[in-house]
């Protein structure tokens, strides 16, 4: 692992606090001029990715998780807004249908997990089965702790098969999620973004910290690391995340396969 993972790597016995959300260790200190470096990272990530794409040799598979208001949707513009549709898909999961509770909660997750030579983003994840439904008191403590045996289990099977796999959890502030959840009341344009449920789950805050840091601490693997990322800041919280992912995607040593000698020896009428 390198210097820059092992900075933002969940730690044992980690507590989600709030003072966690603010720090911005990666920040220059300038705006835009960290706005330009995500720029930059974006630029490479995007070059890496199609390389990828024509190698398929890897599989990865990303996981953004976070409060409401955390950024995830804005990561995912930001990080992965230059990469070519054709190797990348972002698949964002919403309250299960009926179709999917009449599965086992992990079928909707793995059928959407990443192909030789794809990039996949996951917008929430497999981890609201041990958020939500423990929250809302849908399964107990036992069933939940079977659950992250059971993920951890999941995610094992995905690295032995290839698929190289990065969690991100946003760490957004209770202050900061005020701040943009009242953003969006005050402006008729952003209006689309307020969902009057997201006000009902703030009042779980505390539960969620706490459920956060124990999911983490159960599924936090050296084949499936959590990475812990300051959200208050936007620019910050892309920076840290285009960092990671360039510096894995490198590691990886995507090449273009060989060129095929007979192809120079084709005409083209």
């Amino acid at each position: 692992m390198n210097a820059l993972c092992h900075k933002f790597r969940a730690k044992p016995g980690l507590e989600v606090v709030d003072k966690d959300a603010v720090a911005e260790p990666l920040s220059s200190g300038d705006k835009a001029v960290d706005k330009q470096k995500v720029e930059e990272l974006a630029a490479v990530i995007s070059e890496l990715q199609e390389i990828l794409y024509a190698e398929r040799r890897h599989k990865v598979l990303i996981l953004l998780q976070g409060m409401d208001t955390s950024g995830k949707d804005g990561a995912v513009r930001g990080v992965f807004g230059k990469v070519d549709p054709l190797g990348i898909r972002s698949v964002s999961f919403k309250a299960p249908t009926a179709d999917e509770l009449a599965h086992d909660y992990l079928w909707r997750v793995h059928r959407h997990v990443p192909m030789l030579g794809e990039v996949v983003i996951f917008n929430r994840s497999h981890y609201e089965d041990v958020l939500v439904t423990r929250v809302h008191g849908l399964i107990d403590d036992e069933e939940c702790q079977r659950r992250y045996a059971q993920i951890a289990n999941f995610e094992r099977m995905l690295t032995e098969t290839g698929t190289t796999i990065l969690k991100f959890f946003l760490h957004i502030s209770r202050d900061e999620q005020k701040t943009r959840l009242q953003e969006r009341l005050a402006d008729p344009a952003k209006h689309w973004k307020f969902d009057p449920q997201d006000l009902k789950e703030r009042a779980y805050w505390r539960d969620y910290q706490r459920l956060y840091a124990h999911a983490i601490h159960h599924t936090n693997a050296d084949y499936a690391p959590w990475y812990v990322v300051p959200a208050d800041s936007k620019t910050h919280r892309n920076l840290v995340i285009a960092s990671i992912v360039h510096d894995v995607l490198r590691e990886l040593r995507p090449a273009y396969p060989p060129g095929k000698p007979d192809y120079a020896k084709l005409q083209i009428d």
